[in-house]
C-alpha cells in the first residue's frame, strides 16, 4: 500500500538525515550494547557511542535485507500523551489542603531522587494497578504520607483531565494507517490504568493492540515487552518500527528486540511525518 511504501521511504529518508549530526560514532544502537564494560568512558562517567544512522541501516539491511515496516508500534507517555499540567504543580496544588509544603522545585527534585531509586518491593515498578509504586514515589515527593491525598492524586491521573494528546494530527495519522493496512499499537511502561486512560481520550480505537508493561510483566528496554507487541500484531520484529521519546527505553529496547526504531522529537517530531513520501520534518 502505499502507506507502507511512505513508511519504508521514511526511515530511507531519516538514515539520511541523521548522518551528518552521528557521522563517526560507533556501536551499535542497544541497550545491550550500551550496557557494556566498554562502554564506559572517562573518569567515573558511563557515554555510549551509537553508529552513525547510515551504518546501522545499512546493518540492518544486511540481517534482514530491505524490510516495508508492516507495523507501527508508539510509546504512551512522553510521546502520544502527556500531562496537561506539569506533575509537580498538580502534587503541590492537591497537597496544599493535605498540608504539603515543599515549593514546586523541591517536589520535582525529590520525585525524580525517587524515581531515580531502585524499586525494591518487585523488580517491575509497575505490577497490576501500581499503588505501592505510586504510594511510595507520592510520599517520598510530597513528605505526605495521607492515604487521601494519594487516591486523589491516583484518580486524578486516571481521567482525561490529566493527560492531552501531544500530537493534534494523532488521530487522522493512526486512522489512515490502519485502513491502509498497517498495524498500530501502543507500548508502554504502565501500569494497568492505561487502558482505560485511552478509552477515556478517545484513542483507543486507533490501535489493534496495547502492550502494557504491567501486563506483560516486563519493562522498556526489556525486548520482551516489543516481542509481545508484534505477536499480538501478528508481525516479525524486523517488520515494526517503534516511535518513543527515551533513548534507553524506546531506541535501544526496540532495537534489541529486532525492531526498527526513531527518536520521538529527534528523528520525527510528528505522527505526520511518517506517512509522507521523504524526509521527517
Amino acid at each position: 500500500t502505499m502507506a507502507v511504501a511512505r513508511l519504508r521511504s521514511a526511515t530511507a529518508a531519516a538514515a539520511a538525515r541523521l548522518q551528518p549530526a552521528l557521522a563517526g560514532r560507533r556501536r551499535l544502537g542497544t541497550a545491550a550494547a550500551a550496557e557494556a564494560p566498554e562502554a564506559v568512558v572517562g573518569a567515573g562517567s558511563a557515554r555510549w557511542e551509537p553508529m552513525g544512522a547510515r551504518e546501522y541501516y545499512d546493518y540492518r539491511r544486511a540481517i534482514y535485507g530491505d524490510i516495508t515496516h508492516k507495523a507501527i508500534l508508539v510509546d504512551a507517555a512522553g510521546t502520544l500523551l502527556a500531562p496537561t499540567e506539569p506533575m509537580a504543580q498538580v502534587y503541590r496544588t492537591v497537597g496544599e489542603k493535605y498540608g504539603v509544603k515543599y515549593s514546586e522545585d523541591e517536589i520535582l527534585m525529590r520525585y525524580r531522587q525517587a524515581y531515580a531509586q531502585p524499586w525494591g518491593r518487585s523488580r517491575l515498578r509497575y505490577v497490576d494497578d501500581g499503588r505501592p509504586f505510586w504510594q511510595h514515589i507520592v510520599s517520598s515527593s510530597t513528605g505526605c504520607s495521607d492515604l487521601q491525598y494519594f487516591e486523589e492524586l491516583y484518580h486524578y491521573y486516571t481521567t482525561e483531565k490529566a493527560w492531552r494528546l501531544i500530537d493534534p494530527d494523532a488521530k487522522y495519522v493512526f486512522e489512515a494507517l490502519r485502513r491502509a493496512g498497517v498495524r498500530t499499537a501502543v507500548v508502554s511502561n504502565f501500569d494497568t490504568r492505561l487502558r482505560p486512560l485511552l478509552q477515556a481520550l478517545n484513542c483507543d480505537h486507533w490501535f489493534d493492540a496495547v502492550a502494557v508493561s504491567a501486563e506483560v510483566a516486563a519493562e522498556k528496554p526489556n525486548p520482551t515487552i516489543f516481542l509481545k507487541a508484534c505477536e499480538l500484531l501478528d508481525v516479525k520484529p524486523e517488520e515494526a518500527v517503534h516511535i518513543g521519546d527515551d533513548r534507553r527505553n524506546d531506541l535501544w529496547g526496540a532495537r534489541d528486540a529486532g525492531c526498527d526504531a526513531w527518536l520521538w522529537g529527534s528523528d520525527v517530531h510528528s505522527f505526520k511525518e511518517i506517512t509522507r513520501l521523504g524526509a521527517p520534518g
